[in-house]
């Protein structure tokens, strides 16, 4: 069973505004300046560097920095993966075509 937490006020400039739908059992990981909620620790070091950037401490810009290098990682990853799956794709469709 999910609820969907709408404590917080959703701004109309904010992407991320929609509601959050969680899991009671789930741990949920709530913004100490907004409030808003997230559903992982990281998300919420990276929220809280970029909409809250002068009022973080040392450790907290800490987390965001190495939840920003985790993110840079797994996005770098991704991009090679889908590179790689065009280039296969391309070449499979060369050679159909050739073939055919």
């Amino acid at each position: 069973m999910t609820e969907t937490v709408t404590d917080h006020e959703p701004d109309a400039s904010d992407p991320f505004a929609d509601d959050v739908e969680r899991r009671p059992d789930l741990p949920v990981y709530e913004c100490e300046y907004c409030g808003r909620p997230f559903a992982r620790e990281s998300w919420l070091a990276l929220h809280r560097g970029q909409s809250h950037p002068g009022d973080l401490d040392d450790e907290q810009i800490a987390s965001f920095r190495e939840a920003h290098a985790d993110e840079e990682a797994d996005l770098r990853r991704f991009r090679l993966k889908a590179l790689g799956t065009l280039v296969l794709l391309y070449f499979a469709l060369l050679m159909v075509y050739a073939v055919v």
